[in-house]
Formats: structure tokens, C-alpha cells, sequence
């Protein structure tokens, strides 16, 4: 039956993320793989509460269809809240999404035909990379610096292409703690970056899973709010990370001339995002204690990347082939290795050692992979399965070096 798959499907392969963790069904294996927001900080009460008051008010309205740019409800709610973080938009400029990365295929699905260009950081998270994928795009990937996406290499490629007739679609960034890296756009280039949208005439594509979730440094203003002309930027929000990832609601808002395709898009592939659901995030926005619930969240994984960061200081130290990022928020953290350590094949002697992490190179378009890099999340395992996971990876590593080659079979 192959031979009648559609031609952008034949060798897809999905989210290579979810591939491998399908190896961690064991039980003892300590994952730092996901990217899994701890389930101590779920509202639970809140949840069970708002589900039962929706489910009593009106169980048939509840259980049927909904609109399809989302509850009237949810939309003022996400209105009010995006005020909280200068963001001022009306309801033709969002709708609502079946999850972040519902909202990342719906770009894909609006703005790429076979062989277009995409401007992106490398690393990248890996999610958009498959998304987009399922149009076939062409990349141009630009290293990520300490201080966010390279600009000016941005805007020598992006001038290159122009000249040789290929306008790249987008520029896809994740500003704050980024997936993978933990890296944080600096100010000075989120106006650089929004200078290099208006010049080329280039929507920028700002996915912003991570953003209440700053536990150090001054918070910066999202490219969304910097964009005066409230042309130029698309955003890209989730309440996985920020309520919890089994709600499975996210957002979209830019201009209302894309908010209206997207609307159009998702009538043809999700149709509607599940009332009850909406009504949940509804209660989470408008009834909890968002102070509240962010402070401890933020005291919650500040704590855990601190503890995290100092294990990883006194095992690999003094090891100057080591070295990882130290983000000021967000989930994740990247570890390079020695370039002669191959991260996929380290993968499964880390497995092998009862601990596992996601290998870099599936954050890369595929012609431009790094294969001694890793991305590492610390706000899932607890302080004792950081440290023992800390001290298996050692090990896992050092088998490496010695040039062992893990006994499991792959496909």
C-alpha cells in the first residue's frame, strides 16, 4: 500500500522525540527526555471543580460541537490575561488551538508549499521542525548565540535568498528560555530581529510555551509587544506548560487576516477544541490565583535547575570536554560533549544505565545536524533521581569514551 501514500508522506517519520521515548517504558529508567512540566504544580482541585460546574451547568452544551476559533469565554479570558503582559489584541486577532503544537502545524499549513524557505535557529525545538516538515520546506539555519538567534547572519541569508528570487515565508524563534537550549533572546535582538521582519516584509513566528516561567533576570518584552505596527509577529501559545499538558488547549493570535485561515484550516482538520476542556482554562484564567500559582512554580523549578546545576557541576566539573547552558527559566537545559561522542549512540548506553535524555540532532534540520549535543529537562525527575540520573550518565559517558556500543536493537 506504500505506493499510494501522498509523496510528502513517503518518508516522513514523525517527532523523533516521541520514537525514543517509547525506550523508557521501563519503570527505572530516570528520564531527563520530555519536556514534562511537574504534576505537584497541577491545580487538581481546580481542575475536578471547573469540570464538574460545566459538566452540572449544561452536560449537552458541554458535550457537543463547539465554535471553531474557540469559547467566547476562553478568547475574553486569554484577552484579559495577555494584557497582564502588555499584549493588547481584540478577538479577531486569536483564536484557540488543540494544544501548541496544533497551532505550530496550522502555520505550516498556511504558509508553506513544497521547497520553501524557513529562517531558524540551530538548535531548534523539534516539534515545529516536524510539523513543518510535513510541507517539505528548505531551512535556513542559523547557530544560536548566548544572547538569542543570530540576526545579522539572518539578514545575510535572508538577503542572499531574496536576490536569487526565494523570499523565505517565516522566521520561526522561541524568545524566552528556548526548547532546546534554555537560551534567551536579548532585547537589543528581539528589535533587531523585528527591524529585519519590516525590511524584508517576513512574518516572525514567536512560539512562547515558557514565558511565565523566568526565575532569574529582568523579564523581556515579547517580540508580540515590541511589533508597534502589530503586523509582523505570530504567536504561538500553550497551557501545557503553564496549567498542565492533558487539557491539550493552546492559542494563536496575530493579524486578523491569519487568524481568519487559521480558523478556516482548523475547521478542516481538528474542526473544534473540546468545550469542557476550553471551559477548565476558562476557570484556570479567571479564578485561580495566578500570582500565586506562578510564584510557586517558578520557586518550584528555580530549586530544581539550582539542585540540578550544582550536581551536574560535581560530576562533570572537572571534565573540560563538558559543558551546558545555564537558563534563566524554562525546562531545559543543552549539553555539548567531546565531538568525538556521538549523543544517539551515547542514547542507548544511557538507556542501558537505567537513565535517558533526547540526543541533540534531532533539534536540526536534517543536512546540518550536531551529533555531540544533548538536551536535558530538569523540572520532571525529583532531587534524588537527579542525582542518581546525574551519576548514570557519568557512567553512560564513560562508556562511550571507552568505545562501547549498547546491545540494544533499533529499528
Amino acid at each position: 500500500m506504500q505506493e499510494l501514500f501522498a509523496e510528502l508522506m513517503k518518508d516522513f517519520e514523525g517527532y523523533a522525540i516521541g520514537k525514543m521515548l517509547s525506550f523508557l517504558n521501563d519503570p527505572e529508567i530516570i528520564s531527563f527526555a520530555g519536556g514534562l512540566p511537574s504534576s505537584e504544580l497541577f491545580p487538581v482541585d481546580l481542575i475536578r471543580a471547573a469540570a464538574e460546574r460545566s459538566i452540572t451547568g449544561n452536560a449537552a452544551a458541554v458535550l457537543q460541537y463547539s465554535p471553531i476559533p474557540g469559547e467566547e469565554s476562553l478568547k475574553a479570558a486569554v484577552i484579559d490575561y495577555l494584557a497582564t503582559d502588555g499584549i493588547v489584541i481584540g478577538p479577531e486577532n486569536l483564536m484557540i488551538t488543540t494544544s501548541g503544537q496544533h497551532g505550530l502545524d496550522l502555520v505550516g499549513r498556511l504558509f508553506l508549499n513544497p521547497r520553501d524557505d524557513i529562517v531558524i535557529d540551530r538548535p531548534t525545538f523539534g516539534g515545529a521542525l516536524a510539523a513543518f516538515e510535513l510541507e517539505k520546506p528548505r531551512y535556513l539555519a542559523l547557530e544560536l548565540m548566548e544572547d538569542g538567534s543570530d540576526v545579522a547572519g539572518m539578514e545575510r541569508g535572508i538577503q542572499e535568498l531574496t536576490d536569487a528570487g526565494r523570499r523565505p515565508k517565516f522566521i520561526y524563534v522561541v524568545p524566552d528560555f528556548q526548547n532546546p537550549s534554555g537560551i534567551t533572546m536579548s532585547l537589543e535582538k528581539r528589535r533587531a530581529l523585528l527591524e529585519l521582519a519590516e525590511k524584508f516584509r517576513i512574518p516572525v513566528v514567536e512560539d512562547s510555551p515558557y514565558r511565565e516561567l523566568r526565575y532569574k533576570g529582568k523579564d523581556i518584552p515579547s517580540l508580540f509587544e515590541l511589533d508597534e505596527n502589530r503586523g509582523h509577529v505570530i504567536g504561538l501559545y500553550t497551557f501545557s506548560k503553564i496549567l498542565c499538558p492533558g487539557i491539550r488547549v493552546g492559542f494563536n493570535i496575530g493579524p486578523a487576516e491569519v487568524i481568519r485561515k487559521f480558523n478556516f484550516i482548523k475547521g478542516a482538520n481538528v474542526l473544534n477544541t473540546p468545550k469542557l476542556n476550553q471551559d477548565i482554562c476558562t476557570a484556570f484564567l479567571n479564578e485561580a490565583d495566578l500570582d500565586a500559582h506562578f510564584v510557586r512554580a517558578r520557586k518550584y523549578y528555580s530549586d530544581k535547575l539550582g539542585f540540578f546545576l550544582q550536581t551536574l557541576e560535581e560530576t562533570f566539573g572537572s571534565d573540560p570536554g563538558v559543558h551546558w547552558t545555564r537558563p534563566e527559566g524554562g525546562l531545559f537545559m543543552w549539553m555539548t560533549v567531546p565531538p568525538e561522542i556521538n549523543t544517539l549512540e551515547l542514547f542507548y548506553l544511557a538507556v542501558e544505565e537505567k537513565v535517558a535524555f533526547v540526543p541533540g540532532e534531532v533539534f536540526y534540520p536534517e543536512d546540518c545536524r550536531s551529533t555531540n549535543t544533548m538536551r536535558i529537562n530538569f523540572s520532571y525527575p525529583t532531587r534524588e533521581q537527579i542525582l542518581e540520573g546525574v551519576a548514570r550518565l557519568r557512567r553512560a559517558l564513560d562508556r562511550c569514551r571507552a568505545g562501547e556500543k549498547s546491545r540494544i536493537p533499533r529499528d
